[in-house]
């Protein structure tokens, strides 16, 4: 197995990327690593090992560039080479912490959509308080959905739910303003009913403020939607911790009792950690592609890695294309 990496996407690349990518190579013996990027900086943090691999690149695609024009001009971008190492085959996978927009691009561009596939789909799992998490999808690949395109996510989500995360008959679920059949727009409505008449396990609507509680494995959304939702987790979870260490720390006896509830505080916000459950997936390629947060540090990088593996050794992009085929015939 070869996973393609662009080293120099992402808030602390090349050098956290490098990281993950060494410990990642001494726990996963059958993978080979190809990383693209500035090979001097590159080879300051990486361990030697035979099976990385580095190809140099000149250039790189900032956060701040227009996407489809970035992927476009910057041909030796680090990313779009990684990608185009996957569309000719001398990857199976790749992964970047680099510009959202721009990976979309280049998946799209260069790797390819799956026949049958209308949007690809940005799906990454979140956590839940009981620990098992939920993928959830889409989440900013299309801002404007059809009901289409919400049961392709429903059906993508199951798959990936089934084959990697090892789910039994995962509960998918749609976001909805209400947990009643009738309610919400159009889209939703229409959705609804495609997804009840399709061979899912379809347990109906869920309310944002019960994604957490882990009543469902799958949640289906549109790309505006799901976006929004996503922000609010992550701002009022940010939000939430910095309240409580200033809370903890505002005088002696606050920091007396934070000494003594330390090993717990930790262990809570392992429970809520994104980077345990690696990058968000952009389903409906030809190949895996997977999106590593912005801020990834080596522990995420290595978590995207370990996920990429999975959805590699389980024909993710080949079962999707099966069962879409089929859908269609």
């Amino acid at each position: 197995m070869k996973i393609a990496i662009d080293a120099m996407g992402g808030d602390h690349a090349p050098k956290e990327i490098i990281l993950g990518v060494n410990r990642a190579a001494q726990d996963f013996t059958d993978t080979e690593f190809i990383l693209y990027g500035d090979k001097a900086r590159i080879k300051e943090h990486l361990s030697e090992n035979a099976r990385v691999h580095i190809i140099h690149t000149t250039e790189i695609i900032e956060s701040t560039d227009e996407p489809v024009k970035a992927v476009r001009r910057k041909k030796d971008a680090s990313m779009v080479r990684m990608a185009q190492a996957v569309k000719e085959g001398e990857a199976d996978a790749c992964i970047s912490a680099g510009n959202t927009g721009a990976l979309m691009a280049a998946g799209l561009f260069v790797v390819g959509r799956i026949k049958g596939i209308e949007r690809p789909a940005l799906a990454p799992t979140l956590p839940t308080l009981d620990g098992r998490g939920f993928v959830m999808l889409d989440l900013g690949a299309n801002a404007d959905a059809k009901p289409e395109h919400l049961l392709q996510n429903g059906i993508m989500g199951n798959i990936y739910a089934e084959k990697v995360r090892k789910i039994n008959k995962p509960k998918v679920a749609l976001l909805n303003i209400g947990s009643e059949e009738n309610k919400g727009n159009e889209l939703t409505k229409k959705a609804f009913e495609l997804l009840s008449a399709a061979d899912l396990n379809f347990v109906g609507n869920i309310e944002s403020r019960d994604l957490l509680e882990g009543h469902a494995d799958v949640v289906v959304t549109d790309g505006f939607t799901g976006n929004i939702v996503l922000k609010a987790i992550e701002g009022t979870a940010a939000s939430v911790f910095s309240m409580l260490k200033d809370t903890l720390t505002s005088n002696l006896k606050n920091k007396l009792a934070a000494g003594i509830l330390k090993p717990d505080l930790i262990q809570l916000k392992n429970k809520m950690d994104y980077t345990e459950y690696g990058g968000a997936c952009l389903f409906g390629l030809e190949s895996p592609v997977v999106k590593a947060h912005g801020s990834s540090n080596a522990n995420a990088i290595y978590h995207a890695i370990r996920q990429t593996r999975d959805m590699v050794k389980h024909d993710i992009s080949d079962t999707i294309r099966t069962v879409i085929s089929k859908k269609e015939q």
